[in-house]
C-alpha cells in the first residue's frame, strides 16, 4: 500500500474538513518537540519559516530529553565531535540572550552548572584520544595528577579497575594493582539542570518567531509527489501540507523514515536501545551535590555527576560485557532491573570510596536512538524536502542549540538548490567561528572507526 493510499485511509475516519485551509500549511513540518525538533523550529523560524512540530507526547522534551542526563562536554574522539559540542556549550552559556530574553518562558529559563568534566586518565588511552583536540580547538583544559585529583575530589579511589567487568564475574572484585594517572580536566563544562523545561524554552521561543507546535498527535503517513515530498497525515485523518518534512523523531526516528519509504537508502542505520541511569545518596560527609564534578570513568565503565538533594546520578559508558538491548520504541520494559542496578551502582563505588548499595532502587528506564557508529545524522535524504536529525545516541542533548542551527542552515541551503551530497555544507559556529563540515553526519558515510561506540551522557 502507497504512503497517500495509507493516508487516505486514515483521512477516512475523520469528520469532513477543510484540509486544504492555510492552518494546515507550512513551509516546513517537523517531527518531534524534543530538545533538538524544538531547537530546529527555533532557528527556522527566526529565519522567517512558518514551522509546525507534532509530536504524540502532550509537552516538548516530553519523551527521552525528559530522561537526558544533560550533561555538557568536550570529551569526543573526533575533531567534529569536540568542535560541535564545543560551539554548543556557548549557547547554554548564552541561553538567556539566545532564546530573546528571560521573560520568554513563563516556566522560567534553565540553569547551566559549569561543575567542570574530569576523564580519568586510565589504561585504556581516551584521553589520549582527546587531549591533541582539545589543544587544537584551544579548549582550555588541565591536566591533573593524583594529588590533585584528591585535593578537588577526596572520595575517589585511585585503583584501577579496569577492563570492565560485571558483579558476577570473579575479575570484578579482584584488588588493583596500579593506580590511574590523574584525570583531564575541562574546567567549562557541566551539566544542565532541567532537559524538559529546556525544551520549554525554546518551544516558547519558537513561538515568539511565529512558530507552531501540535501535541499529542501522531504522524501515520508521509505524503510524496515525484519523489518530493508534500507534508504528512495525522492518525486523526489531519492532512498537513508541507515542502520539507523533518524527522527529529528520537528513537521512533527509523519508524519514521520508515513511512518515508527511506528503509534501505542509507549506509548509516538507527534503532532503538534501552538504557538505565541511577541515583544514590552521595557519601555520608561529602556535599556531592555543591562539590562534585562530573566523572566520566571509563576505566570503570560509568559516568557520574551531582543531582538534586546531594545524590549521584549514574549511568553506564557501555562496556563490551553488558548485554545491548535493542527494543521496540513502544514496547519496552520500563522498570529499573536488579542486574543492572547493582552493576552500575557497584562499579561507581568502587571509584567513589563510601558509596553503598542501597536498597531501594532510584533512577530512570529510556531509549537512545543509536546510529551505527553513535555520530548523529544531521543530512538530507533520498526523498527531497525530507531531512534528518538522527541517531542522537543519548549524547546530542549538549548540542541542541548547534544543531538546531546547522539543521537550519543545511535546510535553507538545499531548499536554495545547493548539491550537499557532493559539496557538503560547512557551518561557522556563531560563538566560536569553528567550522563544522556536516559531510562529517552523512547519511551515507562509511562507520567511523574513530567513534568510542558508547555515550557518556
Amino acid at each position: 500500500m502507497g504512503r497517500k493510499a495509507s493516508c487516505e485511509i486514515y483521512r477516512s475516519l475523520a469528520l469532513r474538513r477543510n484540509l486544504m485551509s492555510s492552518e494546515n500549511q507550512y513551509d516546513a513540518v517537523i517531527i518531534g518537540a524534543g530538545v533538538i525538533g524544538s531547537a530546529v523550529a527555533y532557528e527556522l523560524a527566526q529565519r522567517g519559516w512558518r514551522t509546525c512540530n507534532i509530536d504524540k507526547l502532550p509537552a516538548a522534551g516530553y519523551g527521552s530529553t525528559s530522561n537526558s542526563c544533560a550533561i555538557v562536554r568536550f570529551s569526543y574522539s573526533t575533531y567534529q565531535g569536540v568542535a560541535m559540542s564545543y560551539e554548543g556549550m556557548h549557547y547554554w552559556t548564552d541561553w538567556e540572550n539566545y532564546l530573546g530574553g528571560p521573560e520568554i518562558d513563563e516556566s522560567g529559563l534553565i540553569e547551566f552548572r559549569q561543575t567542570g568534566t574530569a576523564l580519568i586518565k586510565a589504561p585504556d588511552g581516551h584521553h589520549q584520544k582527546v587531549t591533541p583536540l582539545l589543544e587544537e580547538l584551544s579548549i582550555p583544559h588541565e591536566h591533573w595528577d593524583l594529588n590533585r585529583l584528591s585535593e578537588r575530589l577526596p572520595i575517589l579511589d585511585h585503583g584501577v579497575l579496569g577492563p570492565p567487568s560485571r558483579p558476577e564475574d570473579e575479575s570484578f572484585w579482584a584488588d588493583s594493582t596500579d593506580d590511574i594517572e590523574g584525570a583531564l580536566f575541562t574546567p567549562e563544562s557541566g551539566y544542565v539542570s532541567d532537559p524538559q523545561l529546556s525544551s520549554h524554552n525554546l518551544q516558547r521561543a519558537a513561538e515568539a518567531c511565529g512558530a507552531e507546535f501540535r501535541f499529542g498527535q501522531t504522524v501515520v503517513a508521509i505524503n510524496s509527489e515525484d519523489n518530493r515530498t508534500t507534508g504528512v497525515c495525522l492518525e486523526d485523518g489531519t492532512e498537513i501540507q508541507s515542502p520539507v518534512v523533518v524527522n527529529v523523531a528520537g528513537p521512533h526516528s527509523y519508524l519514521i523514515n520508515d513511512l518515508a519509504g527511506l528503509a534501505g537508502t542509507m549506509n548509516i542505520t538507527t534503532k532503538a536501545l534501552r538504557h538505565e541511569v541511577h541515583h544514590v545518596p552521595s557519601p555520608e560527609g561529602f556535599d556531592f551535590e555543591a562539590d562534585g564534578l562530573h566523572i566520566s570513568d571509563g576505566d570503570a565503565a560509568v559516568y557520574f555527576r551531582p543531582a538534586v538533594g546531594n545524590n549521584i546520578l549514574i549511568g553506564s559508558e557501555d562496556p563490551e560485557c553488558d548485554v545491548k538491548e535493542w527494543v521496540d520504541p513502544d514496547d519496552f520494559d520500563q522498570e529499573i532491573r536488579d542486574d543492572q542496578w547493582e552493576a552500575q551502582v557497584l562499579r561507581c563505588a568502587r571509584r567513589v570510596e563510601g558509596l553503598g548499595l542501597p536498597h531501594e532502587k532510584k533512577g530512570v528506564v529510556d531509549l537512545y536512538d543509536v546510529s551505527d557508529d553513535w555520530i548523529p545524522i544531521y543530512d538530507r535524504t533520498d526523498l527531497d524536502g525530507f531531512y534528518v536529525a538522527i541517531g542522537t545516541s543519548g549524547n546530542q542533548y549538549k548540542n541542541a542549540g548547534v544543531a538546531g542551527h546547522c539543521m537550519a542552515e543545511l535546510i535553507t541551503a538545499v531548499e536554495a538548490g545547493h548539491d550537499h551530497d557532493t559539496d557538503p555544507i560547512k557551518v561557522i559556529g556563531r560563538y566560536t567561528g569553528l567550522e563544522m563540515d556536516l559531510g562529517f553526519y552523512s547519511r551515507n558515510r562509511e562507520i567511523n572507526p574513530n567513534s568510542s561506540f558508547s555515550v557518556n551522557g
